[in-house]
């Protein structure tokens, strides 16, 4: 760890975490570029980068601005927002598996999409709106039934939030069997988490939602780490942990609104990337900025590797495999730990 001085203001920055985030950023923008230039009409990374600068040729540009660039960005922000929103609540739970995939926000959002798309039969604005408010509200009635003696508690959001998703999945499938067949297959579809057909219309209002939210998380995620040494230690502190709290939650619900709300319902990605890049660091602390870089890393990763496939296949089906596989590894060294 270094801190840098200049007149009053000073800096604290660890080279080892720079390093990570700097590599972690190279990894998903090179994704990005390999995904845009992906597709029945390949195009190479360079010609990608001279199209992207604006010195390629016309029908290249086309290709790569108009009808790829969307979806690597609507990737890219999705997953920086699902890896900071699974930063957020890792760390205010003080649990490995407080991440929105886990205590209901994403099934919450998966709910109010669905009741768009099955029950009002709204378009794709009225889908992401909708997508949205359920997670909204599942976080007020989720972070309401979490608060008692004067605070929010970490495991009981865990706990509740587990029981709610549990709940808002039921239903969910209940939508689903009551709806006509057109209709349950695009909910199915939706559900799966899908980067397919995504442009400017979807990767606009996330940047937006991002410009807004990114730094209202960043503002307060000193205090998130010193929430991690107890509500006790940080009040005297001097840290005023119920209203950092309050904030944070409302960063880390629009992160994930706005990434289900584009993407749909993406799994793992919020649970494996602030665990990674823990392990990376090798730093305690929540990490929130190299956190949501793993995630964009992730997803783009993901995306390209749907795209690949000999079989088309949603991106949130391969996070999904991938998570999979890492939560049964991460089970399995803590089991061996514990034997030991």
């Amino acid at each position: 760890m270094r801190v840098l001085r200049g007149g009053t203001v000073s800096v604290r920055w660890e080279p080892r975490i720079v390093l990570v985030g700097a590599a972690l950023l190279v990894v998903a923008c090179g994704a990005a570029v390999l995904v845009v230039g992906t597709g029945d009409f390949p195009i190479s990374p360079a010609e990608v980068v001279r199209a992207l600068v604006g010195q390629g040729d016309q029908a290249t540009g086309f290709i790569v601005t108009t009808l790829r660039l969307p979806r690597a960005l609507v990737g890219l922000l999705a997953g920086l927002a699902l890896g900071m929103s699974g930063a957020i609540f890792q760390s205010i739970s003080r649990n490995p598996l407080g991440s929105p995939d886990l205590i209901g926000f994403t099934t919450g959002s998966a709910t109010g999409a669905l009741v768009q798309i099955l029950l009002f039969g709204g378009g794709a604005v009225a889908i992401a709106t909708s997508s949205v408010l359920g997670a909204v509200a599942t976080a007020l009635v989720v972070y309401a039934m979490s608060y008692k003696g004067g605070g929010v508690h970490g495991m009981r959001l865990v706990l509740i939030g587990v029981g709610a998703a549990a709940m808002l999945e039921a239903f969910n499938a209940y939508l689903i069997t009551r709806a006509e067949l057109r209709d349950a297959y695009e909910a199915a579809f939706w559900l799966s988490g899908s980067l397919n057909g995504r442009g400017w219309e979807q990767a606009r209002p996330l940047a937006l939602a991002m410009v807004v939210l990114v730094p209202l998380a960043l503002a307060f995620s000193r205090q998130l780490g010193m929430g991690e040494l107890g509500d006790e230690a940080a009040q005297a502190l001097g840290v005023p942990v119920q209203r950092s709290r309050a904030m944070l939650v409302v960063a880390g619900v629009g992160l994930c609104a706005a990434a289900t709300a584009a993407v749909g319902p993406v799994l793992f990605v919020a649970l494996a990337a602030p665990q990674l890049v823990r392990r990376l660091t090798r730093r305690t602390g929540p990490h929130v900025l190299s956190a949501g870089l793993m995630g964009a890393a992730l997803l783009v990763c993901g995306d390209l590797i749907s795209l690949r496939l000999p079989v088309a296949m949603p991106v949130g089906v391969v996070t999904g495999v991938l998570g999979g596989l890492y939560l049964v590894w991460l089970l399995a060294s803590k089991g061996r730990r514990v034997i030991a």
